[in-house]
């Protein structure tokens, strides 16, 4: 299915009864990588599971904004009339997790955000650098973002009203001072490292990410 959300078509597929929640992915993916949580979602949620703008059956794109990414998703809950939505944000899904939850405090019930920073610093160096030399090679727009956004304040942060979960992994190649930073200016908010695993492992066609999305929702 598509929505016609802040001009931009949107894909996504709906599934399930019962509470709602909205599954983001990350940079350069699409909907597909939570089917499998998904498929066990269902049986207790309606799940949302959206291809951002520029990825996946969504619109495509030239140049990406987290800012206008965050809004794709405050209009999507206002067209499909979503009342108080779990949201669950991997990567760039996390961060616009973030800004929704700081733009929008009511908006949404919880936020669970993996492997999410709120700047480019906050990306470990060695990623950062290979990053910046494709970069070089290729124009990415999709790289592009990731070196250049987001630039989530602190008193963004502040702004978050409702519970939240950050998650990464222990080898994750977002710095895990940096999400300890993160949670230390959302007053209602809980951390969660996992061990051995690194960005996208628990995430990414894994199970285990719907245990980490129950034991919060």
């Amino acid at each position: 299915m598509k929505a016609n959300v802040n001009g931009v078509d949107l894909f996504y597929k709906k599934q399930g009864k019962g509470p709602p929640i909205i599954l983001l992915h990350g940079n350069g993916e699409d909907h597909n990588i939570f089917s499998e949580t998904a498929s066990l979602l269902k049986n207790t949620h309606t799940v949302y599971a959206i291809d951002s703008r520029g990825h996946g059956l969504s619109q495509e794109i030239d140049e990406f904004d987290y800012n206008e990414m965050a809004q794709d998703i405050i209009e999507f809950i206002r067209v499909k009339k979503i009342i108080k939505p779990i949201l669950y944000g991997f990567s760039d899904g996390g961060i616009v997790g973030l800004l929704i939850a700081a733009k929008r405090p009511n908006l949404l019930s919880k936020l669970i955000a993996s492997g999410a920073n709120t700047k480019p610093s906050g990306l470990k160096n060695k990623f950062i650098n290979e990053a910046k030399q494709e970069y070089e090679q290729t124009g990415s727009p999709f790289l592009r973002l990731m070196l250049t956004q987001p630039n989530i304040t602190v008193k963004d942060l502040n702004a978050i009203k409702i519970p939240v979960l950050l998650t990464a992994g222990e080898n994750d190649l977002v710095k895990t001072t940096h999400t300890y930073a993160i949670a230390k200016h959302i007053r209602n908010c809980k951390t969660l490292i996992l061990s051995k695993e690194n960005h996208d492992s628990y995430v990414i066609h894994n199970t285990l990410l719907y245990e980490i999305i129950m034991s919060f929702a």
